[in-house]
């Protein structure tokens, strides 16, 4: 399995309640977790669940997903579209429900999590992201000198283990490399299609996005072929340069101090698909960056029209947690989706 595509879980009722608890822990012992963090994750999980069942009728849905990045570990994205929170920081004490409850839920998240974070709208649901880390706690930052915050949701189509969906990134302290792709089709041939493209990506010694799509373009040849988008952000000199071939989506938003995101500019990519025809000629497209901007790039699993403006202070947290609401909200769920977000650090 590829561990950069999240693994999902379902809950429609509380009788798949331990069948989903048995898969997640067989993933953190996968993961390479101890026994002690294991038994953080069984926390973690149940907690998740015990909350999907009683406050969303519909149930919800948890994603999960091992972490390469040094020191490794376990991501768990719980995301429901129920009632929401009025005061999520209230929520996180001890003794504080609205369900009549102990109230330890969300509090017992927080403290078994080596990083969480929480998003939650009123009437809109909630989005939850744990990780566990092998270390015990100490935070999943190989490069902590780079200058950019990185995170991506990525989920098979139903029915389907394998994402035609890829992505990478590759993190050189003031520039930063990403790459969304989506392999024609679904399945193992769609899967193989992105990952050929992944490992040209981070092969190339070129710095120029449509430099880089072409030696893509080459070593796909003899593959199924994919769509794929390229930017490289340069935080010294304050720019993004950008280059697509087919319908991988993208946004670059200006935030100022207020709880709104307030301008984006779109993306824009040429005709063709990587490995069979692509323009004679590749431009690359150059925006203004500065320290307060966002980059959303997704496949066409997610749908076009979103607006990050109905989600107040969504911008403010960790890149993970933008993609798994815009996913929640937004994806087909008849296609495989993939959505990275890209974030200067404050």
């Amino acid at each position: 399995m590829d561990i950069r595509q999240h693994r999902r879980f379902i809950l429609p009722d509380k009788t798949y309640a331990s069948i989903l608890k048995r898969d997640i822990t067989g993933m953190a012992i996968n993961c390479g977790l101890s026994k002690n963090q294991v038994g953080k994750v069984n926390i973690i999980v149940s907690e998740m669940v015990s909350n999907l069942v009683k406050y969303t009728p519909n149930g919800g849905e948890l994603l999960a997903r091992c972490l390469e990045a040094e020191p490794g570990g376990l991501e768990i994205i719980c995301l429901d579209s129920g009632p929401g929170m009025h005061d999520p920081q209230r929520m996180l004490l001890d003794g504080v429900s609205t369900a009549g409850t102990a109230g330890e839920g969300l509090g017992a998240i927080k403290r078994q999590s080596d990083m969480f974070d929480l998003y939650s709208q009123p009437g809109n649901g909630t989005v939850i992201l744990s990780r566990v880390y092998k270390n015990g706690g100490q935070a999943a930052d190989a490069n902590h000198t780079s200058c950019f915050e990185v995170g991506a949701v990525a989920v098979p189509m139903a029915n389907q283990e394998l994402s035609g969906d890829g992505w990478a990134v590759l993190d050189e302290k003031h520039n930063c490399y990403v790459i969304v792709l989506d392999g024609l089709g679904h399945g193992p041939k769609a899967h193989e299609a992105s990952q050929q493209a992944v490992q040209v990506f981070a092969r190339s010694l070129q710095h120029d996005p449509a430099a880089i799509l072409r030696q893509v373009h080459e070593g796909l040849r003899h593959t199924r072929g994919a769509v794929g988008l390229v930017a490289c952000i340069d935080s010294s000199k304050q720019h993004i340069n950008l280059c697509g071939i087919g319908n991988i989506a993208g946004k670059v938003f200006t935030a100022d101090d207020g709880p709104l995101i307030t301008v984006s500019k779109s993306v824009l990519s040429y005709n063709g698909t990587l490995g069979h025809n692509i323009p004679a000629r590749l431009h690359t497209q150059a925006l203004e960056w500065n320290n307060a901007k966002l980059l959303v790039l997704h496949s066409d699993g997610l749908k076009s029209r979103w607006a990050m403006s109905i989600y107040p202070n969504l911008h403010r947290h960790n890149p993970t947690t933008i993609a798994a609401v815009l996913y929640r909200d937004h994806s087909r769920q008849t296609d495989d989706a993939l959505v990275v977000v890209v974030r200067s650090k404050a």
